[in-house]
């Protein structure tokens, strides 16, 4: 009988070895308030969410893409008539002319 002991004794404290470890691995449990589920999604709402903030991002990309391309023609622009008319700075251009000749130049006449 003193040798079944003492082999239950051993597999008893194994159990409870693995039963501690199991326990330290186990997630502790939440402490405060337990949060309400998130409400439903309407996929619907989101999927046109999701094609605006998409469509605004191509509309804003073309925007700047047109700007870009404006400031280029603007800046070769205003190069070349800096080198033709002007003989590259040799006559101060005050504000309003500058504002003249790029009205006449890039705002057409029927707006």
């Amino acid at each position: 009988m003193a040798l079944r002991g003492r082999r239950g004794g051993a597999p008893a404290r194994e159990r409870e070895q693995r039963r501690e470890e199991q326990a330290e691995q186990q997630a502790p449990a939440p402490q405060g308030p337990v949060l309400p589920p998130p409400p439903p999604v309407d996929y619907g709402v989101f999927l046109q969410g999701l094609v605006q903030a998409m469509q605004t991002q191509a509309n804003t990309q073309v925007a700047l893409q047109a700007q870009m391309e404006a400031q280029e023609r603007s800046d070769v622009w205003w190069a070349s008539l800096l080198r033709t008319r002007f003989e590259d700075g040799a006559i101060d251009v005050t504000w309003d002319e500058f504002v003249r000749l790029f009205r006449a130049k890039f705002n057409p006449k029927h707006i």
